[in-house]
């Protein structure tokens, strides 16, 4: 079981939340004017890295809130909180 330190609830059994993604990744400030490839690559394409990572997550079955948080990859121990 791995346990997910909710900023606001505290920690929580992993099947509590929902794995948002890449954390950092700005929507583009003109999408329209994206080309297809540039669209697929901002959608599709994502860092994966073996080691500490900057994740988005949700505590869907808790407060339903979004906070970022850094895990290593490697092992899935949560480093820190960035919310």
């Amino acid at each position: 079981m791995l346990l997910i330190s909710c900023p606001w609830c505290g920690d929580r059994d992993e099947v509590e939340f929902s794995y948002g993604g890449q954390a950092g990744v700005a929507y583009p400030a003109d999408p329209e004017a994206l080309t297809d490839a540039e669209w697929a690559e901002y959608v599709f394409v994502r860092d994966n890295p073996k080691g500490p990572f900057a994740e988005r997550w949700v505590h869907t079955n808790g407060c339903r809130r979004w906070f970022d948080a850094v895990r290593d990859t490697a092992t899935h121990r949560f480093l820190e909180d960035r919310s």
